[in-house]
This record gives C-alpha cells, sequence and structure tokens, in this order.
C-alpha cells in the first residue's frame, strides 16, 4: 500500500472511531428500564378506633421488593418525563404491639420530571426528579385468625401526593446502561374495617422510600 492508500485508509478509520463515542441521553430518546424496586414505608397511624373506642394502639406496614419498571421520553438533552410502574407489592399491616393484623397490595404509579446533570457525552448522568403519585390499593384481607375473632370488609382508600427522587445512570454502552435511584413518596389511607358488627377505622402514612437498581435501554 503506497502513502496515498495509507494516508487515505488512516483518514477513514479516524473519522469512523471518531463517530463510535458513548452518547449518554438526548432529546427524543426513549428509555425503558426494568429491574428490582424496594418499598421501605416511613408508616405514622392514628390509633385505631371500633364504634367510636380509642384501642390505643397504631398500625405499621411492612417493606416489599417486586419488579419495577420504568419508561421516559428525553424532552431535551437534560429534562425527560418518566413514569414509574411495577408488578403489584404486597405489604403485610400489623397492630401495633398485637401481631399481624391483614395484608393489601397496592399499585403506585407514578409521573416525574426529571432534570439530568452534565452533557450529553458524560458516561454518569446524576438527574432529580419531581412528580406526581396515585396509588390504589386492593386485595385487603385480614389473616385468617383475625376472620376467626371477627375482623372483616377491610378497605383502603386510594392516595394522591407528591413524589421526589434522586437517581443516575451509567451507560454502557450507546444503548444499554445501568440506574440507581431512591424516591420519596407521599402516600396516605385511611382504612376501613367491621369488628362483629362494629365499624372500625384508622389513618396511616405510609410515606415509603422506594429503591431501585435496573438495567436500562435507549433508543
Amino acid at each position: 500500500m503506497n502513502k496515498k492508500h495509507l494516508l487515505g485508509a488512516a483518514l477513514l478509520f479516524s473519522l469512523a472511531a471518531s463517530t463510535i463515542t458513548t452518547h449518554a441521553h438526548e432529546a427524543g430518546d426513549w428509555i425503558f428500564r426494568g429491574g428490582l424496586t424496594n418499598v421501605a414505608p416511613n408508616d405514622d397511624s392514628s390509633n385505631v378506633f371500633v364504634a367510636g373506642a380509642d384501642l390505643g394502639v397504631g398500625v405499621s406496614v411492612g417493606n416489599n421488593t417486586q419488579l419495577g419498571i420504568n419508561a421516559a421520553y428525553m424532552l431535551t438533552n437534560n429534562w425527560a418525563i418518566e413514569l414509574l410502574a411495577a408488578t403489584p407489592f404486597s405489604h403485610d399491616i400489623t397492630l401495633n404491639t398485637v401481631g399481624a393484623l391483614g395484608e393489601t397490595k397496592p399499585l403506585p404509579p407514578t409521573i416525574s420530571a426529571n432534570y439530568y446533570f452534565g452533557s450529553s457525552d458524560s458516561k454518569l448522568k446524576p438527574y432529580v426528579g419531581f412528580g406526581l403519585n396515585y396509588t390504589t390499593f386492593f386485595s385487603e384481607e385480614f389473616t385468617s385468625a383475625n376472620k376467626d375473632a371477627g375482623f372483616s370488609k377491610l378497605s383502603l382508600d386510594d392516595s394522591f401526593g407528591l413524589a421526589l427522587q434522586i437517581g443516575a445512570d451509567y451507560q454502557i454502552n450507546e444503548q444499554w446502561h445501568v440506574n440507581v435511584s431512591a424516591r420519596r413518596i407521599d402516600i396516605s389511607t385511611d382504612a376501613s374495617f367491621d369488628l362483629n358488627g362494629a365499624q372500625g377505622k384508622v389513618s396511616v402514612d405510609i410515606d415509603p422510600s422506594v429503591y431501585t437498581f435496573s438495567l436500562g435501554y435507549s433508543f
């Protein structure tokens, strides 16, 4: 190969190599992620009332981990809209100082606006976000022992609240990245039930911390 051909080949290689860069998210990109999501309630409840009488104890809500998925669309190189979803969580409900009371399954879809720091060619892309959460509860039921004791008709009201998050994506290549995030979500509910025909109620601020580790793909 003569010098002319050698210089031409070197130029072509240089141009090709210059296009093989690891871009992080850019305007117009869609991002899909899937991984593990842990919901850890920071609960605070009123006392339980039955037929207007204060039982003097509250309730607490247990942790749970499920498959978490989310999708985001980059409005600009720095701003994205993200929807958080998951397979249904299952949380144990405990009557404080007494023991297991029942369980419920919530679905907590959350939509957020996220701001990504740094340039589009940075491998590490930290971000902050804020948004709104809607949580619906279903499959509420008491334990078998509590059903035998006369508890029935457990129902939890749906909840609307604010959501804040911090997170970061680390780019593996042009399409794939790993993600970690932490959220604090405002979730409050009023629970009602019957105890041998008497109406009972309790109010609970669940306000969970939500931790996610996932693998993401963008295009």
